[in-house]
């Protein structure tokens, strides 16, 4: 069930995924994905590790706020254009803490993915009194910007992206999702409708289709970040990343790790970009002892809530 958290006109989706009483843990998905495409598989094995769970749609995504804008086609032209972006990437850090207001907590754990995982490092730069302890998993570092991502990038996949064509149907949904699902788990991993059908199941439910909005990617990805460096980053940071991640090159992780201090690295062999069921158990206990390094825990209700 949604609830909603407000910065400022934009609206916020979140959902407690369940574990109350538990460490405070906030998920932030990738670009252009509903917090539907956690799997819940992942979040019992959160649950079972002591962590109250709690999800959110990131800005135009979801059931979140869209924004208007002009860009369009493949988001990657986003770190091309020249043009004023939508939004700050500052902006999606602080709809991060009004989830973490509308909770009722005054500092949590990240755990972020993807570009959910850049946003995560972000939100412990500009926010790092709310941040107890970030882990990261195939994300780019926020040092990098602009047309630098692409270093990290792999092309192959981008042009499998740009290749998708599937009709706005129930079956074209269940048929998209399998495709995007299948560019990003490992090479050689099979992937079929019984991999993706909860998370299209959800948002059908919902009525929010993932990857079809390109206006709502490209503001996402084009947001522009002016603030700190990683190095400014003090809480305990893990960086997650899958040997056989076929979007994102390794060095990404290492050139995170590197930068945060105290971060530590940790690749993982046999793993891909997508987050597949034989992963669910290892990522959840390497977020729980990255946890128990912030030290004791700390349920303080925030100044201020979230309307």
């Amino acid at each position: 069930m949604a609830h909603y958290a407000y910065n400022g006109d934009v609206r916020i989706a979140y959902e407690d995924l369940g574990g109350r009483g538990g460490d405070p843990l906030l998920l932030f998905m990738g670009l252009g994905t509903s917090r539907f495409w956690w799997p819940l598989g992942l979040v019992r094995e959160l649950v079972r590790r002591d962590f109250h769970v709690v999800a959110y749609d990131q800005r135009d995504a979801g059931e979140s706020g869209r924004l208007p804008g002009r860009p369009a086609g493949p988001p990657v032209r986003a770190l091309l254009r020249r043009t004023a972006p939508a939004y700050g990437a500052e902006e999606l850090t602080d709809d991060a803490v009004a989830v973490l207001d509308a909770v009722g907590w005054r500092r949590a754990h990240l755990f972020g993915h993807s570009l959910g995982g850049l946003v995560a490092q972000r939100t412990a730069i500009r926010h790092p009194d709310r941040v107890r302890s970030l882990t990261t998993s195939a994300a780019v570092p926020s040092d990098a910007r602009g047309l630098r991502v692409l270093r990290y990038v792999r092309p192959g996949p981008l042009l499998r992206f740009a290749r998708l064509r599937q009709p706005d149907t129930p079956e074209g949904n269940l048929a998209l999702a399998v495709a995007v699902a299948r560019i990003l788990a490992a090479p050689g991993r099979s992937v079929g409708e019984a991999d993706v059908s909860e998370f299209v199941a959800r948002e059908a439910e919902h009525h929010v289709p993932s990857f079809r909005d390109q206006r709502a990617q490209s503001r996402q990805i084009g947001a522009t970040w002016h603030g700190g460096p990683l190095a400014d980053i003090t809480a305990p940071t893990l960086v997650l990343h899958g040997r056989q991640d076929p979007l994102l090159r390794v060095s990404a992780a290492r050139d995170t790790a590197a930068a945060v201090p105290g971060a530590r690295l940790l690749t993982l062999p046999g793993v891909g970009h997508f987050l597949s069921q034989d992963t669910w158990a290892t990522y959840a206990a390497h977020i729980r002892a990255q946890a128990d390094l912030a030290g004791p825990a700390d349920r303080q209700p925030p100044a201020a809530r979230a309307g």
